[in-house]
């Protein structure tokens, strides 16, 4: 579609033409709490009016980042108290593997098959959801190694014992999906025929893979990869940037995964309602190597991004939006459930929250999809005047309302996607 976005409220965007859109993509994942929420809009008109910079080489803190700070200790993972602020994702991951680099004097960083991480150059080498994103721009910088996600729907090792269900991974579905430990075999292996635990750093993780797919790993992985990282003196780090925030129906997305707790987290998108922020979080004790000077950036912790951060946290916090989030996952992941038993093409349903995702085969249920089928079906429903977005190297659809999001939307999300899907098929 050639839209020219004009202005947006709630749940909505409208386009020049004068056109309404259901927003299911929400910018990717970043207006948490809506287009032009009045609390957040508020706050970034009240701190424009007194101070629009104060650069962190100068003040070393601002009103707006002490009271952020001052939130984030209430939601924070307690052991994470010491804060890198910046202006995206990709800068926070780049800083967070600075960080683990300087902290453990070792080179290498494990990441994992699909992950996104950013465009930025260390970021861009952590990141293989898909060619695009890297092809052309080598070399890439080194000491950056993908080890295999556990993808349980194209497992190859998959029993009557560790069978995939289409199902909502939450609860007992979830509970009851079991994982073959090929994966983690394979993380061991790596350790022993490509990057010695000597010279490993750490191992980055998306908690549920963003744009390479929206995955959920099998129960007790994230706990796995927390003994693995003390065993060998390795730090772990949980890259929150798209699942972070309430997207999940917790703060953090890991949060509802195992008791596995991060040495470093990043957070970006919707932590500021679609400000520009991002930063990471860690353990204070990793920055005990550094120097001034070291770590930053000329916009990093800007005044504007601190407001409209501390406003978001207010109104997630204030307007109940954790249990709206739980409430209207379950009736989005309801819904396409119910598609998928009327429409075969739907292979899995996966995600947590609002952080919601199909894969899609072909018609008959089969493998492989039609290529471009994904972005068909989001064409289609351009067309019906909702935005969606695909997801991954495979045929995957996915779903970022704002955490705001009512019933009436979501039922609406919902009649729009399965008549695109039908739209898309009957068209391949």
């Amino acid at each position: 579609m050639n839209l020219v976005a004009d202005y947006g409220e709630g749940c909505y965007a409208w386009s020049t033409d004068g056109r309404k859109h259901l927003d299911m993509a929400t910018g990717i994942g970043v207006l948490s709490t809506g287009h032009c929420h009045p609390r957040v809009v508020a706050a970034i008109q009240e701190q424009a009016g007194r101070m629009i910079m104060a650069q962190q080489n100068i003040f070393p803190a601002s009103r707006p980042m002490i009271a952020l700070i001052e939130r984030f200790r209430d939601i924070m993972p307690a052991e994470l108290s010491q804060y890198v602020f910046v202006s995206s994702g990709s800068e926070a991951v780049d800083n967070a593997i600075k960080i683990a680099r300087n902290a453990t004097g070792r080179p290498n960083i494990i990441t994992f098959d699909g992950a996104f991480h950013g465009r930025t150059y260390g970021a861009m080498a952590a990141t293989t959801s898909k060619t695009v994103y890297r092809q052309t721009f080598g070399p890439l910088p080194a000491g950056l190694l993908a080890a295999p996600y556990p993808y349980c729907l194209h497992c190859k090792a998959r029993t009557p014992a560790t069978g995939y269900e289409l199902a909502p991974s939450v609860g007992e579905a979830y509970a009851r999906r079991g994982c073959c430990g090929g994966p983690l075999e394979a993380l061991e292996w790596m350790l022993k025929m490509h990057t010695a635990p000597q010279e490993t750093a750490a191992i980055l993780i998306e908690p549920i893979l963003g744009e390479g797919g929206f995955l959920t790993p099998p129960p007790g992985f994230l706990d796995a990869l927390r003994a693995l990282c003390d065993k060998h003196g390795m730090l772990l780090i949980f890259d929150e940037v798209q699942a972070g925030v309430g997207r999940t129906g917790t703060w953090w997305a890991h949060q509802q995964l195992g008791g596995a707790a991060p040495d470093l987290m990043t957070f970006a998108k919707g932590v500021a309602s679609g400000f520009p922020f991002a930063g990471v979080a860690a353990r204070p004790e990793l920055f005990k190597n550094m120097s001034p000077g070291m770590l930053g950036g000329t916009y990093g912790g800007n005044t504007l991004g601190c407001a409209a951060a501390a406003a978001t946290i207010d109104v997630i916090r204030e307007e109940g939006l954790l249990d709206n989030v739980r409430e209207r996952g379950a009736q989005l992941m309801r819904g396409l459930v119910d598609i998928a038993a009327r429409n075969p093409a739907i292979k899995d349903v996966r995600g947590r929250g609002l952080m919601v995702a199909v894969e899609l085969g072909a018609a008959d249920g089969s493998f492989p999809a039609p290529y471009g089928l994904a972005g068909k079906v989001t064409a289609a429903a351009g067309r019906r005047d909702m935005l969606l977005l695909s997801a991954g190297a495979r045929e995957t659809i996915r779903f970022l309302p704002p955490l705001i999001v009512g019933e009436k939307e979501i039922d609406d999300a919902l009649r729009i996607f399965e008549e695109s899907l039908d739209e898309a098929l009957a068209a391949v």
